[in-house]
């Protein structure tokens, strides 16, 4: 990997962003890269969580290597969007986002699109695009509003002001804010919780999650069953699950 990191902690994936000279800001061949990344992340039984992060103190990602685009030497991005995660509708598993430092534009995009973001009390959030005369299309328009309201959302996206970790935590869109250097080790500690869990029935939960809201009524969504809900349905594990309280042990999931 040239623009990456990836370790594997027994079911856990663990992505850094590895261009710390730029502060971690992506171009072309770093998104191919990390769609590679996910879609092995995604079809691998052996991974249940992952987390992405970003190296050194300084930044998550400082979002679009604005350098490589003005050289006009932009390449395209993957079909999965910024950092093969932005436009990937359909991964189940759950992605915590470890944010060390500043998450900018596309950087923040990238977090946004994550299941949780554990912050570290350095970190500075912001979408800047109209700053530079761009628009933060890597889905901060759209999920940032769906998160927190949009008048919370709408005095970020159009003054691009820069918010930090308590502010992210008090609008909505932050989980945990932990002290300077302790992002990755608090995700680890959220990732563990949910490795207790069925790996089948948090796959299911996402999905019903995020297709439910797309539903237009509240009763459409909670009497659709999802495919991921089917599936686990199906499974050995919806069985093992209310045995292993029957027996008064732990369960052994074995996600199938």
């Amino acid at each position: 990997m040239n623009h990456c990191i990836v370790e594997d902690e027994g079911r856990l994936r663990i992505v850094t962003l590895n261009r710390p000279e730029v502060m971690n800001a992506l171009h072309s061949e770093a998104h191919q890269e990390l769609d590679q990344v996910w879609n092995d992340f995604a079809a691998n039984p052996d991974l249940w969580v992952a987390i992405v992060t970003g190296a050194g103190d300084r930044a998550f990602s400082a979002g679009n290597d604005l350098k490589v685009q003005a050289a006009g030497k932009r390449g395209p991005s993957p079909a999965s969007g910024f950092a093969g995660l932005t436009k990937r509708y359909d991964l189940d598993k759950p992605v915590i986002a470890a944010v060390n430092g500043i998450a900018m534009g596309g950087g923040f995009e990238i977090a946004l699109a994550c299941d949780l973001i554990i912050a570290a009390e350095n970190a500075i959030f912001a979408l800047p695009e109209p700053r530079v005369g761009l628009i933060a299309g890597a889905g901060g328009v759209h999920r940032l509003p769906r998160m927190i309201g949009q008048k919370h959302a709408l005095g970020m996206i159009l003054t691009g002001r820069r918010v930090g970790a308590e502010e992210g935590r008090a609008l909505g869109f932050v989980n945990e804010v932990v002290p300077q250097g302790q992002s990755l080790e608090a995700a680890k500690r959220w990732a563990g919780l949910i490795l207790e869990c069925s790996p089948l029935a948090v796959r299911a939960s996402k999905q019903a999650v995020y297709a439910g809201m797309d539903k237009p009524t509240l009763q459409e969504a909670i009497g659709t069953i999802y495919p991921a809900q089917q599936r686990n349905i199906d499974s050995e594990d919806y069985i093992e699950g209310p045995r292993a309280f029957a027996e008064k042990r732990k369960p052994a999931w074995k996600n199938r």
